[in-house]
């Protein structure tokens, strides 16, 4: 019997478009190969395969473990075409060439994320053979074509049955595939034995390794001179800002999706309506509110000229009468667990303005926040903890603060985590009053919050997000009329201070708890 033109062998988990591979490649008179499961669900659906068993003489062994193992099928593999010496050896021990392989892996990400599966269960799900196959035929993809992508098949067929060979860019790029979907099973295998044995968790990991797949290429990135794209991790599902629904509006940029992010992690500080209103990374305006028509409303006072084309966060529904006092302004972009259908019509109406929704599911997980440095990557776990209720805090100065006193000391000392230091916030009745941020020194943000405040300060608190290395803060605060303070404390002048607070008949609260935010 002659040898048939083609033989592809087809080994996979995501049965996706099998069906019709198998019938258009048996149409063509190819020649299949199989294993397991695949070869039963080929068989079922009338297509003709030969078992991998039958070419290599030795059955399936160890539930499966040991099938495509040997070397008549990785010879069948790795022979190069091209090279006599291979061609012979292939000859000499009865080694027929395979030119396609249709190839996916047994589901360990998948199986690894499901509620209670054990490691048993885990491990059984690592795949050896495909991985084997793959990196076979895609070392020697100058004449094996790899396709490891259901997506890819189609592409594929069609240019065999035009009767045309598969060119050899293409070999490579579907090589290129191929590498990079095993380098990414593997990770994530890797991944998934580091978590067996948890380290401290304070303790970063050893070896880190990252996975991204581009998921959008953007106009520019923080300037027009500079290119940029977003990443998602691959094989997970997205999350927060990066895994936000745009309903509305032209595509976000780089400095879009930052401010986004900034706006959204701070407005998911609070449980109660609260809107937060951020420009160039930092907030302008954040507010609680009896609903969130209100909180926006206040937020926006804080400072009504950044405000214009600012981004703006809310934590609940954005109804009908919220989207009316919106489209008031400018802003850039708008984001919410969900907009209603009024809204929608309020706000679609304005073609600048984008829409995100991030419902609730899609809230970020907590993972390492990566920064890069020339030469290097710095890694730190998130800035997740949270403001310390009332009775893990200090007090100190002159007067008791009312519990009205507290709350505002609360909520301003966690708008201060998301305001880059020197961060200092005045907050009266649940609404930021004044921010002072970025400054070099912590007595130039005080005096900085006065300046952009655009209501009356006497009466706020203050918020600060590290110590007071002097007095002269808190008198600079003594000239704005803050009642009183929130801040870490753990200054080797603490006495300094808290004797400042009260010769200025201040209250001091003292969380014992940083947030910079360089």
């Amino acid at each position: 019997m002659s040898r048939p033109k083609y033989r592809a062998l087809i080994s996979v988990s995501d049965k996706t478009g099998l069906e019709s591979l198998g019938k258009r490649l048996s149409a063509l008179g190819v020649e299949i190969l199989s294993t397991g499961g695949t070869a039963k669900f080929l068989r079922d659906h009338g297509v003709s395969v030969l078992d991998v068993s039958s070419v290599t003489g030795f059955p399936e062994i160890m539930d499966g473990r040991v099938k495509t193992l040997h070397p008549k099928i990785h010879g069948a593999l790795l022979g190069r075409r091209s090279v006599s010496e291979h061609r012979l050896a292939m000859e000499t021990h009865g080694i027929s060439p395979i030119d396609f392989v249709f190839v996916n892996l047994y589901p360990f990400s998948e199986t690894i994320r499901k509620s209670g599966v054990t490691v048993d269960e885990a491990i059984e799900q690592i795949d050896i053979g495909g991985p084997s196959m793959i990196r076979s035929a895609s070392k020697n993809h100058e004449s094996v074509v790899v396709v490891t992508d259901p997506s890819d098949y189609d592409s594929v067929l069609a240019t065999l049955e035009k009767g045309e060979g598969v060119p050899p860019e293409v070999r490579r790029q579907l090589a290129r595939k191929a590498f990079r979907m095993t380098s990414e099973y593997d990770r994530v295998i890797s991944e998934y034995f580091e978590t067996l044995e948890p380290t401290p968790e304070e303790s970063t990991p050893s070896f880190m390794t990252l996975s991204l797949q581009r998921e959008q290429v953007l106009r520019y990135g923080e300037n027009p001179h500079q290119t940029a794209a977003l990443y998602l991790p691959k094989g997970l599902p997205a999350t927060g800002v990066a895994g936000a629904r745009k309903i509305w509006g032209k595509e976000m940029s780089y400095n879009n999706f930052l401010d986004a992010d900034a706006a959204f992690k701070l407005v998911s500080e609070f449980s109660e309506p609260a809107v937060v209103i951020v420009k160039h990374n930092n907030p302008c305006g954040a507010s609680l509110g009896s609903n969130v028509t209100q909180a926006y409303q206040k937020a926006r006072e804080t400072d009504p000229v950044s405000a214009f084309g600012g981004v703006v966060a809310v934590n609940k529904i954005v109804d009908g009468a919220l989207a009316g006092e919106m489209a008031k302004i400018f802003l850039e972009v708008v984001i919410a667990p969900e907009f209603s259908p009024e809204a929608k019509e309020i706000l679609m109406k304005k073609k600048d303005i984008r829409l995100l929704e991030i419902p609730a599911g899609l809230r970020s997980e907590h993972t390492w926040e990566i920064r890069t440095i020339s030469g290097g990557v710095l890694v730190q776990s998130p800035d997740i903890a949270l403001v310390p209720d009332e009775h893990h805090l200090k007090f100190e100065g002159a007067v008791k603060p009312s519990p009205a006193q507290v709350r505002d000391a609360l909520f301003s000392f966690a708008v201060s985590k998301h305001v880059k230091s020197n961060a200092i916030i005045l907050v009266k009745d649940g609404t930021t009053v004044g921010i002072g941020a970025g400054q070099m020194s912590r007595v130039d943000s005080v005096r900085l919050s006065g300046m952009k405040a655009t209501r009356e300060t006497r009466g706020s608190v203050l918020a600060s997000d590290a110590f007071f290395p002097f007095r002269d803060g808190i008198d600079e605060a003594a000239k704005l009329g803050v009642a009183g303070i929130i801040q870490p404390g753990g200054s080797i002048r603490d006495e300094e201070v808290f004797a400042a607070a009260k010769e200025h008949n201040m209250f001091m609260i003292l969380t014992g708890m940083r947030h910079f935010r360089h």
